[in-house]
């Protein structure tokens, strides 16, 4: 008989994320290019929580996701850095709204 494992498999779903995140965390998380962050914060996209470095940048959850939206927003409809920038925008108003809407209703 076996004991389960406290870790989750290889591959798995972490349970819990870090609560922040450097930009080789997101980097890495992501897929992308240090350069590609910096796009992303020279268009507003994401601010880093803290630091004035990128070697002390840190980022949260909520902007691991982001950076994983426009990624995909650039690498399957080649959208660029300016478009991925509005795309997120109203994705944010979207669920903004619908959180409106299920208070409401």
């Amino acid at each position: 008989m076996s004991t389960p494992s406290a870790l989750p498999p290889a591959g798995g779903p972490l349970l819990a994320p870090p609560s922040e995140l450097t930009l080789i965390d997101i980097s890495r998380s992501c897929t992308v290019s240090a350069e590609f962050v910096h796009g992303l914060i020279e268009e507003g996209v994401i601010t880093p929580l803290a630091g004035h470095a990128p070697e002390s940048w840190r980022f949260s959850g909520t902007q691991l996701r982001q950076v994983t939206v426009a990624s995909r927003l650039q690498r399957d409809l080649g959208v660029n850095l300016a478009g991925a920038a509005l795309a997120l925008q109203l994705l944010d108003e979207i669920e903004t709204l619908r959180a409106q809407i299920t208070r409401s209703g």
